[in-house]
């Protein structure tokens, strides 16, 4: 199962890093056509519609790296019986949401059908929205690969506080012991 995950992490890293790298890309052909007056028709269309992927397939990854919002704290305080049932009661809140965004994004794809961009009418409305249900669909997948791991560390430890341990990676514990107080 680790591999999977690993193998995971990596597709879901290359999708938002290679969107990424195109949202550059599209950003600084922008500027410099705007810059020699050439303003590129399509760009800011386009421009909106990269970050909204980004955003999408980032989340994903996010998610799977259990880097998405939560509190950490609220849950750790229950004890272990309740932290799991409180625990198993949010995954399938979550997984009911993405499966509800899944199926009805798939039904605004089909809905678009026909439908094309205003600025670049060979580029169809439908493969711009296909993101929701695509986006969706590997959140469930991050979700239910990251499932055993959290359901243990609900069991056991508790959760992590990814933003109160990257707050207190800067700071040496030396460093306010040895401090005088004032």
């Amino acid at each position: 199962m680790k591999t999977v995950r690993i193998w995971y992490d990596r597709f879901l890293e290359v999708i938002a890093a290679a969107l990424m790298a195109g949202l550059a890309v599209i950003l600084v052909m922008g500027f410099v056509y705007r810059f020699f007056g050439m303003s590129l028709v399509w760009y800011d269309e386009i421009a909106s519609i990269g970050l909204a992927w980004l955003t999408y397939y980032g989340s994903a990854l996010a998610a799977h790296r259990g880097a998405h919002i939560g509190f950490p704290g609220i849950v750790n305080a229950f004890p272990p019986t309740l932290r799991v049932a409180a625990t198993i009661l949010s995954e399938i809140i979550v997984l009911g949401f993405f499966v509800l965004l899944a199926i009805y994004g798939t039904q605004v794809v089909m809905i678009l059908q026909g439908s094309t961009l205003v600025s670049l009418p060979n580029v169809s409305q439908a493969f711009t929205q296909s993101v929701i249900p695509i986006a969706a669909v590997l959140f469930i997948i991050a979700e239910l690969l990251r499932l055993p791991e959290v359901i243990e560390a609900a069991r056991s430890h508790g959760f992590e506080d990814h933003e109160l341990k990257e707050a207190l990676e800067g700071i040496d514990p030396d460093a306010i012991k040895g401090s005088p107080a004032k």
